[in-house]
């Protein structure tokens, strides 16, 4: 697997990733996810001119159903996001399901770790659902932990607040916190 910069021409792919990696919210009953819309282009354009969008390739061991070299190359996964309050705050990572529990998105995780570092960030931190096995849960054992509401920042409580109006709040969500040393 290689981590890179996503190009112009991979910010369809990631459309592509997302809707996949949105299907196994079905069989949680959570269809409305499962339908939701993936990142708008130009919303995945303005993370990639940042610097903040990165894609992991498939080396031929993610390729689809584990057919060998022949989906070498080929975008399984991404992560973009952005600082915010001093923290790098993903604002996605979806991994195709066809690369799920290959460490895809704990490395992506890490890379962006090692970007924050870069920066001068002190921490990445994230939203997501409480109760969803690859979310929360996930997580919590590569080292994030959830925030108490006297801790999430100004611009966590924004995040928070946007995705209430966007109805997530049907489900209980928690912003989380991992250091980066």
């Amino acid at each position: 697997m290689r981590i890179r910069p996503a190009t112009p021409a991979d910010l369809p792919l990631l459309q592509d990733i997302e809707r996949a990696a949105g299907e196994p919210f079905r069989t949680l009953g959570m269809t409305e996810i499962a339908d939701d819309e993936p990142p708008a282009l130009d919303l995945l354009e303005r993370f990639r001119k940042a610097g903040h969008a990165w894609i992991a390739e498939a080396d031929g061991e993610e390729s689809e159903g584990g057919g060998g070299d022949a989906g070498a190359g080929r975008p399984v996964a991404y992560l973009i996001g952005e600082p915010v309050d001093g923290a790098f705050h993903i604002e996605q990572v979806s991994v195709h399901p066809d690369a799920a529990h290959r460490g895809v998105g704990r490395a992506l995780i890490a890379y962006a770790a090692d970007r924050a570092r870069d920066q001068c960030l002190t921490g990445l931190t994230l939203t997501t659902f409480t109760e969803v096995p690859w979310n929360a849960p996930y997580y919590e054992r590569i080292g994030f932990r959830p925030l108490t509401d006297p801790e999430l920042t100004p611009g966590l409580r924004k995040i928070r607040a946007t995705e209430a109006e966007h109805g997530l709040d049907r489900w209980p969500r928690v912003c989380m916190h991992r250091a980066v040393t």
